[in-house]
């Protein structure tokens, strides 16, 4: 797909629309916020160290959506594919709001829009989710959108010094 192509996206409540430079501050401070970062793999202590998030965004293997109220335009987070594998036909999804919006549905809503449009438009066969293993509210917000949990990984990664182990959701088109 090419990179600036990413459609707008409209539902009664919300619009998913491509992420602009405009949208860095907004981007800075989600992946600054500790309660974001918590359980995110990134996290971003200046503006100016933001952009190198900018510039992951704009990369061709990732889609990634701001997620916006449709009316008042006013940002709650972002969300998208990544690491899109046009060989096997597999995505990782993501997603992450900032605190004010949480318990609203709308990774509800969201979550199965990314995958219609990584299934429909990109052809994927396969889109998976990594959870950090004690992100508890993640993992149900998974198993409620028909991502099978596959397997947990103890020991993934390394994050503020300390191993971690996350569970490996994925989703099938069927």
């Amino acid at each position: 797909m090419p990179e600036n192509k990413l459609p707008t996206i409209l539902t009664d409540r919300l619009l998913l629309r491509k992420i602009i430079d405009s949208d860095l501050e907004n981007i800075y401070n989600g992946l600054s916020n500790p309660k974001i970062t918590q359980y995110y793999g990134v996290s971003y202590n200046s503006l100016e160290a933001t952009k190198e998030q900018m510039t992951w965004f704009a990369d061709k293997k990732q889609l990634w959506w701001a997620i916006c109220d449709v009316n008042t335009k006013m940002f709650y987070g972002a969300g998208g594919l990544n690491d899109i594998d046009d060989k096997t036909n597999t995505a990782e999804i993501g997603l992450w709001l900032l605190p004010d919006f949480w318990g609203n549905g709308i990774m509800k809503e969201v979550l199965p829009l990314i995958c219609n449009y990584g299934f429909k438009h990109l052809f994927l066969k396969r889109i998976e989710g990594f959870v950090e293993s004690n992100n508890k509210n993640c993992k149900r917000a998974m198993a409620k959108l028909d991502f099978k949990l596959e397997k947990t990984v103890p020991d993934f990664e390394i994050k503020n010094g300390k191993p971690i182990s996350v569970d490996i959701y994925a989703k099938t088109n069927q």
